[in-house]
């Protein structure tokens, strides 16, 4: 019996022995930048990184570790920017703050990370605002289908005053300061390989296992639309889809091909009902003890990233619907008509979304202000799946 002698000189293993070496030597953050920048297997240019970092952290009066469940390769497909945003305020605050990033979920993901950033374990995370919707159910007025699902709406939405006025203060009781929300596309309908597509109409997913979150607004949206709403765990999702428990699922583009779905899929349908989007949040007593120089780097930061962010949303949907086509899977754009018809069947104009609208808004006059909001556009742009 012979036992396979494996490659150890193949890239990933010379990356990741490199990397854990730069790790011991100069620290994980450096590791990170110099593998994020490509500087990883070039001993001098890995070097100049590191001594970069530690004169960084050195001449810093404040340490920001921000936490994300997200590589930092993960921007290519999902943009959500970490990289750019550590740079970014160590740059807008003059130097006075280093940012110790802790990707790839090192300290958690979701849930688990707002939790921290609440209770000042650590000083900032990215999750999602669905994750958010415990400390402030404003802000699960999101999943009203076709309420601010296309990405310029939903820009639109959360960078208005009505939404400042109806969010932040509550947000902010709970102990937090959102910096930025970040645009990654739609949530769209991914089938599973051997199931039904293309799906145009709420009429091809009747009897369709249809996983999905927590959210009982998401629940109550896939029944109305004639599917079978079936909650799985996030970590038993990829399983689930495989056996067939589900049919399936609901994640942007750039979140299905990041989370590696793009092998067991067949078609995706661009429904843009709800958006699948993130928010990064710091502790706010942290921010509110930083002198007034500081924060406003910080917001300034913020605010950079986010356009940055607006700019990437498109080459970064694109990247992964290429890298998808190669393993099969197919994509299918609604018509004008074809909309209608899932927004007809389960959009946020009916009446049994009124319920959610007075609970979450506080009244109907405070849900028509941010109706308002989403149909009207500012300075920002954002291309639209």
């Amino acid at each position: 019996m012979t036992t396979k002698k494996h490659n150890t000189d193949e890239p990933v293993s010379i990356e990741r022995r490199r990397f854990l070496e730069l790790s011991a030597k100069y620290g994980f953050t450096a590791a990170v930048v110099a593998g994020a920048t490509g500087t990883l297997l070039s001993s001098e240019a890995s070097a100049q990184t590191a001594k970069e970092e530690r004169d960084r952290q050195k001449a810093a009066k404040h340490t920001m570790t921000v936490a994300t469940a997200y590589v930092l390769g993960a921007s290519r497909s999902y943009p959500i920017m970490q990289l750019d945003f550590k740079e970014n305020i160590q740059n807008a605050t003059n130097g006075k703050v280093y940012v110790k990033l802790a990707p790839a979920g090192q300290l958690g993901a979701g849930g688990a990370l707002a939790q921290k950033v609440q209770n000042g374990t650590i000083q900032a995370a990215q999750h999602s605002l669905s994750n958010f919707a415990p400390f402030a159910p404003v802000v699960d007025l999101i999943n009203l289908p076709y309420f601010c699902g296309a990405n310029q709406k939903f820009v639109n939405l959360v960078n208005s005053d009505a939404w400042r006025a109806a969010v932040d203060p509550k947000v902010e009781a709970k102990g937090f300061k959102p910096l930025w929300y970040v645009v990654i596309d739609p949530r769209v309908v991914a089938m599973r390989k051997g199931g039904k597509g293309p799906i145009k109409t709420p009429a091809d997913l009747s009897g369709v296992k249809f996983r999905v979150p927590g959210s009982k607004m998401l629940q109550q949206y896939y029944r109305m639309i004639g599917a079978n709403p079936t909650p799985v765990a996030w970590g038993e999702t990829p399983s689930a889809i495989k056996q067939g428990v589900a049919d399936a699922l609901d994640p942007a583009v750039g979140a299905l091909h990041v989370f590696g779905f793009k092998d067991i899929l067949s078609w995706v349908t661009f429904s843009q009902a709800v958006p699948d989007s993130q928010v990064y949040s710091c502790n706010l007593e942290w921010f509110k003890g930083l002198p007034s120089d500081v924060q406003a780097g910080i917001e300034f930061a913020s605010e950079i990233s986010a356009q940055q962010n607006l700019a990437k949303v498109p080459a970064a949907r694109n990247f992964a619907m290429a890298e998808m086509r190669k393993a099969g899977v197919q994509f299918y754009s609604l018509s004008k008509a074809e909309l209608g018809e899932w927004t007809k069947a389960g959009g946020y104009q009916r009446g049994e979304w009124d319920g959610f609208k007075k609970d979450l808004a506080g009244s109907m006059d405070a849900f028509g202000k941010l109706e308002q909001a989403t149909n009207t556009t500012g300075r920002l742009y954002v291309h639209d799946a």
